[in-house]
């Protein structure tokens, strides 16, 4: 496999000491602005090839072959940051792209990622890259501080509105006057722990709010939920050592034009 050597330079000691009191941090200016254009590039990409999908829906099932979105994902600087979280050995459990166009996006409701997940122990960390800038008007995410220590809710289907996740969380538990918008602009990323409660509000301005969410985990967390001889579709192995005979990982895709959009550097990506 070949990449570009990245990384970034960041003050971790108040970073993580954030991420513990509050469940969430924020790190405006990771990613370099021509590989954010690429990111663009490549939801229209996915959207022209999936046009049935919704641009929220664009999720981890489409990850297997597709040598740019593992590029990505791959990318130092960002496994620089989840290493802090999750320590040294990354594997990556899933990603989806949550595009909210605009005068149109959905909401998010509000609920706890880990309530989701079929992951033995829940060490678990998501990084949220932002395409465009994520603010209050396009619906960026917002989050209650410190709900990280909460235990896991039930989460209620809810198709009484339209929703990307079509589920959510009890709402007479969630204290929605010390919600926080969290915004990151355009290469930035946030990071939030699988319990904390939050959500967005849908999108209503006439610009877009595209962001790529990232479920990084380290090497001794089991990918649970799978049937005999299946394979989690965006399970890889992106940084140090596997652990023997508790995940089963996809290989790196090799670049083809059929399964992956050109990108900087697809040539020489094996």
């Amino acid at each position: 496999m070949s990449r570009e050597a990245n990384s970034v330079t960041v003050n971790w000691t108040p970073a993580r000491a954030q991420y513990e009191q509050d469940g969430y941090v924020v790190f405006q200016n990771v990613l370099d602005a021509e590989l954010v254009a690429e990111g663009r590039a490549h939801v229209d990409w996915l959207q022209a090839r999936h046009p049935n999908l919704r641009p929220e829906q664009l999720g981890h099932w489409l990850v297997t072959h597709d040598a740019f979105w593992v590029r990505l994902v791959s990318d130092d600087r960002l496994l620089d940051i989840a290493e802090q979280f999750i320590g040294p050995n990354i594997a990556l459990f899933a990603s989806h792209y949550i595009c909210k166009p605009p005068y149109d996006g959905q909401p998010v409701l509000w609920h706890q990622d880990g309530s989701y997940w079929p992951l033995t122990p829940m060490e678990v960390v998501t990084l949220w890259l932002a395409i465009d800038d994520s603010v209050p008007e396009n619906g960026c995410m917002r989050v209650i501080p410190r709900t990280q220590h909460e235990s896991l809710r039930e989460l209620k289907q809810r198709k009484d509105i339209a929703n990307v996740l079509e589920s959510g969380m009890d709402e007479s538990l969630v204290d929605e006057s010390k919600a926080v918008d969290v915004v990151v602009r355009a290469g930035g990323v946030s990071v939030h722990h699988p319990n904390i409660i939050h959500g967005s509000n849908a999108n209503t301005s006439p610009v877009w709010r595209r962001g790529l969410t990232i479920r990084y985990i380290p090497t001794t967390t089991q990918i649970g939920g799978l049937k005999p001889g299946e394979r989690q579709p965006s399970a890889f192995l992106l940084r140090g050592a596997e652990v023997s005979g508790l995940n089963d990982y996809n290989s790196w895709p090799a670049y083809d034009p059929a399964h992956s959009m050109p990108f900087r550097g697809c040539e020489a990506w094996k």
